[in-house]
């Protein structure tokens, strides 16, 4: 499932491509042939992410209103200029604008929704790392109150909105913090570090696409080492790297099962 990093991004593309312009909607699909009519001629006002949740506003048309897209596990978008293709593939919806198009494919929400709908779903969300609004004292206190798990809590999207199993994995390690550790256990001082950690991280997900939270000194051209190589992309410390050396101390990497998800860290660099 695509973290909030990947969703901010799709936002701002989004717009950059389709913002200011009258749409045409279809549903290729035909699962959202009532919504994609309702679209047919507004005009995308604005976008957002918040979390995993991606935010399309739009005004006029057949009605307008506020498309709500959450990608899940199996959704994906694809975008292009000029004319579009042939569908290819389940196309739930597509958007066309006079000079670009976008395509949207198995995802796990396409819906319209009212203003009083979305403040719903804000409401359901905790603190979005790469949204000026979000309130990270709230989700301290939450976190610091709970006897669950860190690694259970950070994907907890009532919490913290948009962090995944990658993201929440590297900033326990980062912390030096193993993700077994209760949440009542973490101080106030150790969430601050982790709250500037995933802002910081997240931003520099946003703007190059991939993960990357392995520090300078850690890089392949510091140390010699082979560039990592996995579908997801970026320099990662124990992110899907079981059985391998630390990149700080050496010992291995072992995977644990926190909730049903798995759990990466190192018992020597991140004490219990």
């Amino acid at each position: 499932m695509p973290e909030g990093h990947t969703i901010h991004r799709l936002a701002a593309r989004h717009y950059a491509i389709l913002g200011g312009a009258q749409i045409v909607a279809t549903s290729p699909q035909g699962r959202f042939a009532a919504g994609a009519q309702r679209l047919t001629g507004a005009t995308l006002t604005a976008t957002e992410a918040y979390g995993k949740h991606l935010l399309h506003h739009y005004d006029g048309g057949n009605g307008g209103g506020i498309l709500h897209v959450h990608l899940g596990l199996y959704g994906t978008v694809t975008d292009g200029a000029g004319a579009p293709p042939a569908p290819v593939g389940q196309v739930r919806l597509r958007l066309v604008s006079r000079r670009h198009w976008a395509d949207l494919r198995g995802p796990a929400a396409c819906e319209l929704l009212t203003p009083a709908e979305v403040d719903a779903l804000r409401g359901r969300l905790g603190a979005d790392p790469l949204r000026d609004d979000a309130d990270p004292d709230t989700a301290g206190a939450k976190i610091r109150r709970s006897a669950r798990p860190l690694g259970v809590l950070l994907l907890d999207q009532s919490i913290v909105a948009g962090v995944g199993l990658v993201y929440a994995t590297e900033v326990l390690f980062r912390a030096g913090i193993a993700p077994t550790r209760p949440g009542r256990r973490l101080t106030a001082d150790q969430w601050q570090a982790i709250w500037g950690d995933l802002v910081d991280l997240m931003r520099i997900g946003a703007q190059l696409g991939r993960i990357d939270t392995v520090r300078e000194e850690h890089l392949p051209e510091a140390t010699g080492r082979p560039p990592r190589a996995d579908r997801h992309g970026g320099e990662v410390y124990v992110y899907r790297r079981t059985g391998s050396p630390c990149l700080c101390c050496g010992d291995t990497v072992v995977l644990g099962a926190l909730a049903a998800r798995n759990s990466y860290w190192c018992q020597t660099c991140q004490p219990s």
